[in-house]
């Protein structure tokens, strides 16, 4: 049981973190538009993480496989943070 919780605290430390790291999308000069794939990445930037952690919290609950869903999570939330990076203009 401790493993779980313990696993689920690091998820919620990576989420944070990946959000933060996200926010260097944010923080980029303004330009008059952004491109679709922009707002896209935005959006995987800030949201991914959480929605990640979400929809993995929600499958441990539906399967009872806690731990599986929070290493699902911790790819989840490494895969959005990243991909939401690649798709954000600089």
């Amino acid at each position: 049981m401790l493993t779980v919780v313990l696993a689920w605290l690091a998820v919620l430390a990576l989420c944070v973190a990946a959000v933060l790291f996200g926010q260097s999308t944010r923080t980029t000069p303004r330009r008059r538009r952004r491109s679709r794939t922009g707002r896209i990445g935005l959006f995987l930037s800030l949201s991914g993480p959480w929605l990640s952690v979400l929809g993995a919290a929600a499958a441990g609950a539906v399967t009872g496989a806690w731990l599986a869903a929070a290493a699902a999570a911790a790819c989840g939330v490494v895969l959005t943070a990243v991909l939401g990076f690649v798709l954000s203009p600089r």
